[in-house]
């Protein structure tokens, strides 16, 4: 049995960057030309391959990742680097890139086994996120251990990976980052024997900016500039896979013990559960020339806001 056919039958029931290392003694080292046959086009491939030759690399060199650091510092930037999430690797990974091109008196070949290991705890995280998927597919349809066939699972979670890259394409505007604070729900569905419930993906973001109120005016200026608070959101969910299309999305807004936090809740309908963010409690506006939006297109809610500017009272 081919390494690829056995990979794809532990699919979902291993993870993967395990599998491919309990197996690199037998047949790694003719694994790049099954993995980049034309039928296997998706990023999943492209960067198991990565890990994998990354740990063939590793397993026949007695030196370990390099000979430019010793087995202790080499520990410490596996210790460093095996829990961070992928968005706080991405960033090391341009951190550690523009330090290498600044020059100067540094220590180039620790710098560049930090990279090299960064790009490959990248690669890791991503493929966790693709097999992720195919987890939640596979116990969703009931079939977790069975065999990938391709056409229909990979439509579906390929619609849920091009509506995050078409939305991440898009970019960051002035005084915006991704946002993803999430609060953690507890609740069963009357639909829950028919349709196994699915967290929705989203790509969501804040804006925060200064408040140049009267009070801010006074006490700080631009060289000085106060705070920073958040000024509004644009949530982003995805329901590709909504059963009945003819109703909409919705949400609604509940109170917390603090109040100037509340939690914004999105609710749906099967196969999706509600999901929920907890955000700043201020006043809306609701103008479309303001910037609010409330639509659900093409399988994604839209919900954009912006805050009231506050006003400084003596």
């Amino acid at each position: 049995m081919g390494l690829l056919v056995r990979i794809i039958r532990n699919f979902a029931t291993e993870e993967p960057f395990l599998f491919l290392t309990n197996n690199l003694h037998s047949r790694l080292s003719g694994l790049e030309g099954e993995l980049f046959g034309p039928e296997l086009r998706y990023e999943f491939w492209e960067n198991l391959s990565f890990i994998a030759k990354a740990d063939l690399q590793i397993q026949s060199s007695s030196e370990g990742v390099s000979s430019g650091v010793n087995d202790a510092v080499r520990e410490e930037i596996e210790e460093l680097l095996e829990k961070k999430d992928m968005d706080t690797l991405k960033k090391m990974n341009a951190e550690v890139s523009e330090t290498l091109q600044s020059g100067g008196e540094i220590d180039v070949e620790y710098w560049e086994v930090v990279l090299d290991r960064v790009k490959y705890y990248v690669a890791r995280a991503r493929v966790d996120q693709i097999n992720a998927s195919f987890v939640d597919y596979k116990e969703r349809h009931g079939h977790k251990g069975a065999v990938m066939e391709g056409s229909a699972e990979m439509s579906e979670l390929e619609k849920e990976e091009e509506m995050i890259k078409g939305e991440s394409k898009k970019g960051m505007g002035e005084n915006e980052e991704k946002f993803n604070e999430e609060v953690n729900l507890d609740k069963k569905y009357a639909w829950n024997d028919k349709y196994k419930p699915r967290k929705p993906k989203y790509f969501n973001r804040v804006h925060t900016g200064y408040e140049w109120n009267k009070y801010n005016q006074t006490h700080y200026d631009h060289d000085n500039p106060p705070p920073k608070t958040v000024q509004g959101y644009k949530f982003n969910i995805f329901y590709p896979d909504l059963i009945d299309k003819s109703k909409a999305p919705g949400f609604k807004i509940q109170k917390t013990d603090n109040p100037d936090v509340c939690i914004l809740r999105f609710v749906a309908g099967p196969p999706y559960e509600d999901i929920a963010f907890k955000i700043v409690n201020r006043e809306w506006e609701h103008s479309h020339k303001k910037g609010f939006k409330c639509t659900f297109e093409r399988g994604i809610f839209h919900l954009w806001v912006n805050f009231k500017r506050m006003r400084y009272r003596r």
